[in-house]
């Protein structure tokens, strides 16, 4: 079974196990489709998430 995440920052679908890159925050990990998207999450990841509703 392939473990699917969502890219915070694209919305895009990442298979875990193959993500560019990942990102921890507040105790959570975060998985990400381009190492693009994680510096993006990175500089500001409450933007991203706020965006969730999460």
């Amino acid at each position: 079974m392939i473990a699917l995440a969502k890219d915070p920052v694209c919305n895009m679908d990442v298979d875990e196990k193959k993500a560019a890159g990942t990102s921890g925050y507040k105790g959570k990990t975060y998985y990400f489709c381009s190492k693009m998207c994680k510096e993006k999450f990175d500089k500001n990841p409450e933007k991203f998430l706020t965006k969730e509703g999460k």
